[in-house]
């Protein structure tokens, strides 16, 4: 059952076409994700979806009695002049049985002065119908929702308009997801987020009953969330059946086959032509020449105007309906010279062509400290055991928001001194920052102007090196100030990956890009023969960069040996097993403790988890030696040796099977 069907919409800002022509519809039970380019319209689609704002052309129709809940990207304005507290707000949703509670604290007043068949039955009825409503369990649902969010209990005190923009974003989603509301539309729910909040959110919207529509960048939540993927871009509006890695796969070969497919037509056209030619001059065939002419003229002109689609998916006859072209005569000579002009409508965008190259390889060494004090003067933000990188590591720095993991980045920059103890970095270092507030970039220069103060170049390289980071034309001149999120981060991006760093410190380097522009900053990342230190909240990223994972919890930095995947198995089997032995506690101190036992398990499951990763990692070269000194002593036809190095050989492939099955027993 449809709650939402959008019929030919568009929308258009004087001469400007946001987008034309959408019509989908939204089920009851539907778990949708909206992409696309930054820019190409998403937020504008979700406001006329929303009723927020009136299309241009086309009907929004819902069913009877839907409710909508919107969350924007920034929810400043959505407690404007509110003065309740942040848990008044929540209790505001309901206002409903809390009425139904106060009359229920009526009728026990009255029963504790009178006694009555009649008033017994009235409260008991009440009583039935308010937990049905969920009344016993609203403050408890208030709780999870805040706590999942990241508010602390001091924080749910505080009043509304005292709340950062960030904190007010996800006041906003706390009330929307208190509401339940049947089509919960949200426009970058993960922003102000940390990964644990993001993973609260994510296995909540997971069995989320009702509607959900979700434009969001982060491709881990959109994997583990939605099952259809709707595409706003430069080539029209597409869906997609599946999450985001089906849909990447998908819009894939649905390129290749549209390529294929235009190639086709226009040979065809190309063909058609040519029998046109050799046949239009002749007494014999003329007429059916000038008739296949004027069929080809008209076949062009719909390419030009509606795309190949239509000549894909609809027969003649419809197609002469749903375009209008025009009647202006051609020749043959401009048919053929508009053939040649037609360009595949399906277009790829234009990808960020992302660098980085080390200019100087480092010493093995790149970071060692003693145990550390972070925080300014009387304000200790977190402790560290001793830490060490080494060359061609990624360390992925997470934890909550505020906790110092910038702070920290700064102190390794030099910018703080550590309140206790040493840092000390290896031989033949390069550090590059790449800094989330991109402070460093000068508001007043023009992003040409910016990129010359960094590094000498001629205007024409200068220009065409910009382009590389889809900085073309007039964008070159306008002013930083005046850039997006995401146009900041390119150009602090295309500074970046001109200072040849081979240590790159990266704080939310992936923050405000587009999915396409994460996509190339991974690959870049992966390909980097240096070492990393990453602060970041896409676990997309951290999960196909980090070598180890260091977690700021409770005030203290903890070091997770292995990978981000290695981790999240640890700390599930670790949760399995504590909630099967531990019985249910509810002091705070017993709460600690276990969550004290629970981090320890997490440790050494971690630890013993990226043993066994090494112990294969080590036996697969082990065995690439070995195949390679075969090779040889076959070539040399040297019989004592390929036996010794073959049974070696055999020897070491029966160690890999055991500890990859080993490996593969601690992760399952």
């Amino acid at each position: 059952m449809s709650i939402l069907t959008a019929t030919n919409l568009g929308v258009s800002f004087g001469d400007y076409d946001v987008f034309m022509g959408i019509s989908a519809t939204i089920a009851k039970d539907a778990k949708i994700g909206l992409v696309g380019p930054n820019g190409i319209g998403k937020t504008t689609l979700l406001r006329v979806l929303a009723g927020l704002l009136q299309p241009t052309t086309g009907t929004v129709t819902l069913a009877q009695g839907t409710r909508i809940g919107y969350l924007r990207q920034e929810a400043i304005e959505a407690f404007a002049g509110r003065h309740n507290t942040l848990y008044d707000e929540m209790l505001a949703v309901f206002a409903g049985l809390r009425r139904q509670e106060a009359e229920l604290r009526r009728l026990e007043q009255r029963m504790a002065k009178e006694h009555s068949e009649a008033l017994l039955a009235e409260y008991s009825a009440a009583q039935e119908q308010f937990e049905r409503a969920g009344g016993y369990e609203y403050e408890t649902r208030i709780g999870q929702v805040l706590y999942g969010l990241g508010f602390t209990r001091n924080e749910w005190n505080l009043q509304i308009s005292m709340l950062s923009g960030g904190q007010k974003t996800r006041a906003l989603l706390a009330r929307l997801l208190l509401e339940k509301p049947d089509l919960l539309i949200l426009d970058e729910p993960t922003n102000h987020l940390d990964v644990e909040a993001i993973e609260w959110l994510e296995g909540t919207l997971r069995t989320w009953e009702d509607a959900l529509l979700i434009v969001s960048h982060d491709r881990y939540f959109l994997d583990n969330v939605v099952n259809r993927i709707w595409e706003l871009s430069q080539s029209g509006f597409e869906i997609y059946n599946g999450n985001y890695s089906h849909y990447v796969q998908q819009r894939q070969e649905r390129w290749e086959r549209r390529e294929t497919e235009f190639k086709a037509i226009k040979e065809r056209f190309l063909n058609e032509l040519d029998y046109i030619k050799r046949n239009i001059a002749r007494d014999a065939t003329r007429g059916q020449a000038v008739g296949r002419l004027r069929r080809l003229v008209r076949e062009v002109r719909v390419v030009e105007a509606g795309g190949l689609d239509l000549l894909l998916s609809k027969n003649w006859g419809q197609v002469m309906e749903e375009v209008d072209i025009s009647e202006a005569k051609w020749g043959v000579m401009d048919v053929e010279q508009a053939i040649k002009r037609l360009r595949n409508p399906m277009v790829q965008p234009p990808q960020l062509n992302l660098k980085f190259k080390t200019t100087l390889r480092s010493g093995n060494l790149v970071l060692r400290t003693t145990a550390l004090a972070i925080g300014y003067p009387g304000k200790t933000l977190f402790t560290t055991e001793p830490l060490t990188l080494e060359r061609g590591e990624c360390a992925a720095l997470i934890g909550p928001n505020g906790s110092g993991k910038t702070t920290f980045l700064r102190t390794l920059m030099g910018e703080l001194a550590p309140l206790e103890g040493q840092i000390k970095f290896g031989a033949s270092l390069k550090i590059g920052y790449f800094s989330q507030a991109h402070e460093r970039l000068n508001p007043d220069n023009t992003v040409l102007d910016e990129l010359l103060s960094h590094k000498h170049m001629l205007l024409g390289p200068a220009r065409n090196y910009l382009a590389q980071y889809l900085f073309r034309g007039e964008d070159v001149f306008k002013p930083v100030r005046l850039l997006s999120g995401g146009e900041r981060a390119r150009l602090a991006l295309a500074i970046l990956a001109l200072e040849g760093a081979n240590f790159l410190l990266l704080d939310e380097p992936s923050n405000h890009l587009d999915i396409p522009a994460q996509e190339v900053l991974q690959q870049v990342l992966e390909a980097f023969d240096g070492t990393i230190l990453l602060v970041s909240h896409d676990r997309y990223l951290i999960s196909r960069l980090a070598t180890q994972v260091w977690e700021l919890r409770e005030g203290r930095l903890e070091v997770f040996p292995g990978t981000y995947a290695a981790l999240q198995a640890a700390r599930q089997q670790a949760a399995e097993r504590a909630s099967q032995k531990a019985p249910s506690q509810s002091s705070e101190r017993n709460s600690y403790e276990a969550g004290k036992q629970l981090r320890a398990e997490e440790r050494r499951r971690a630890r013993a988890i990226a043993e066994a990763e090494n112990r294969v990692h080590a036996l697969e070269a082990r065995l690439a030696e070995l195949e390679q000194a075969l090779h040889a002593a076959t070539e040399a036809q040297d019989l004592d040796a390929i036996q010794r190095i073959g049974q070696a050989y055999a020897e070491a492939e029966a160690e890999l099977d055991a500890a990859m099955e080993t490996w593969m027993e601690m992760v399952a």
